[in-house]
């Protein structure tokens, strides 16, 4: 790549960059003050009080209390540890052995339920419309009296569909189901509140939203029966075993506290632009089908494809074209873009092989600017008329 290139980024689903501030509020805990959060001497109580009040932070971003809010490595834990410890808690307990997810769902979730459905458990996997909506009414038929667990998540990684988690709420907790839900891509970036949205169990991951990686939570509703993920110790009030990561927790609580305070006003420039992206996009080409609800949506995503009937574009060259122009664009979750399989969230909505190949997600962050958009569709212009037989 050259050096005069200017590079975009539009792959802030995949991850944020930290925050200054985030950096600089985490430094001190690597160096200074770094005695373990379980020890008892002064060392320990130093950093433990930098952790709980991290905890607060953390809570504060979801609406939940303190005692709530366990520490983790990252979404992908918190989702594993929603889904096998509520199905384990409950099988053991009530005899239970049923649970539900959506066939969107991120692939932490959609792994560890069939991690669970090859042990043993019944698996139903309820589908989504053409804009990746999932209906209410799909999840009350899907329930037993055997199903422990619900999990659909808040807004799609690669789409943007904010599902009406609210609604299917109460409809799992009218059969008193422990109700999960991955708000991974929804935290920082739209208001989440676990009252509001009534969850009994949601992941949260903290490089989302500029936070350090590594990072994130899982929110349990005080009541819920779920059953420790890790063993080895009596961290996290026996939850999650392992030496508590106070640097992280603390640059977790900075990014919270930031995004909070800026919400409303990133949102609302977020809009601006994903309008303005996705009305450039329009007027350069014919042949491409924006994914995803049209106004229920992350402000922060614009997924299109190349209509396989119309033109015929090759996915992997492309995305490979946009990165050699300095435009780090994506397929769809980071987790499986490494290879070229056609998306699930795209497939589950009903594209076709060669359309869901032919995809690009772009995904804004808060640096994001106007200039950078317009760049990035006369790069894509260039690169769609390079690969294609089709002039668009």
């Amino acid at each position: 790549m050259p050096n005069h290139l200017q590079r975009i980024y539009l792959d802030h689903s995949a991850t944020t960059p930290a925050d200054p501030a985030v950096v600089e509020a985490m430094l001190p805990y690597f160096a200074q003050i770094y005695g373990n959060a379980s020890s008892i001497h002064a060392f320990g109580r130093e950093s433990k009080i930098a952790l709980e009040e991290s905890r607060e932070k953390v809570a504060g971003l979801v609406g939940a209390r303190a005692g709530e809010i366990f520490f983790t490595s990252g979404g992908t834990e918190a989702d594993n540890h929603a889904l096998v410890g509520v199905a384990f808690a409950a099988k053991r307990a009530l005899g239970k052995n049923h649970l539900i997810v959506s066939a969107i769902e991120h692939h932490a979730v959609l792994h560890a339920a069939e991690y669970l459905h090859a042990n043993g458990f019944e698996l139903t996997i309820v589908p989504v419309d053409h804009v990746g909506m999932v209906s209410p009414d799909d999840v009350r038929s899907s329930i037993r009296p055997a199903t422990s667990i619900v999990s659909i998540m808040h807004a799609n990684n690669e789409i943007g569909t904010i599902q009406p988690v609210e609604e299917i709420a109460r409809v799992v907790h009218e059969h008193g189901i422990v109700f999960h839900s991955d708000t991974v891509q929804s935290v920082g970036k739209i208001p989440v509140n676990v009252e509001q949205l009534s969850v009994d169990v949601l992941a949260i991951s903290a490089h989302k939203f500029y936070g350090p990686k590594g990072i994130g939570a899982i929110y349990i509703r005080r009541g819920v029966e779920i059953d420790s993920f890790i063993q080895g110790g009596a961290q996290e009030r026996n939850r999650r075993a392992g030496t508590e990561n106070v640097p992280l927790a603390v640059g977790f609580a900075k990014a919270a506290e930031i995004s909070e305070q800026g919400l409303p006003e990133q949102t609302g420039r977020l809009k601006i632009l994903k309008e303005q992206l996705k009305s450039a996009l329009s007027e350069k080409f014919n042949y491409i089908i924006f994914n995803g609800h049209p106004t229920d949506a992350l402000p922060t995503i614009v997924n299109v494809s190349f209509d396989s009937s119309k033109i015929d574009i090759d996915g992997e060259a492309l995305l490979l074209n946009m990165d050699l122009h300095g435009i780090a664009v994506t397929s769809g979750s980071a987790c499986s873009s490494g290879s070229m399989e056609p998306s699930h969230v795209l497939h589950a909505i009903g594209r076709d092989l060669k359309t869901a190949r032919a995809s690009i997600r772009f995904s804004m962050g808060k640096n994001t600017t106007q200039s950078e958009i317009e760049k990035a569709v006369d790069v894509l212009e260039t690169v769609v008329r390079k690969i294609s037989p089709v002039t668009v």
